[in-house]
């Protein structure tokens, strides 16, 4: 995984983007795909990619 890779967020600049609560994602932690989301210490981190994949496009700004 490359941390300088700009298509990673933080679990909650993704639920911000995706205009979904923490535990949404928490629940969903299985269905995203391999490779698209991990967690480092207490703090989960996801691609745009697996966001996709799991949750739709992101909410409109």
């Amino acid at each position: 995984m490359n941390l300088n890779d700009p298509s990673l967020l933080s679990s909650r600049q993704a639920c911000q983007e995706w205009g979904i609560n923490d535990s949404t994602l928490r629940k969903r932690i299985n269905d995203f795909p391999e490779g698209t989301i991990r967690k480092f210490g207490s703090s989960w981190v996801v691609t745009r990619e697996g966001m996709l994949v799991v949750f739709g496009q992101p909410k409109m700004k």
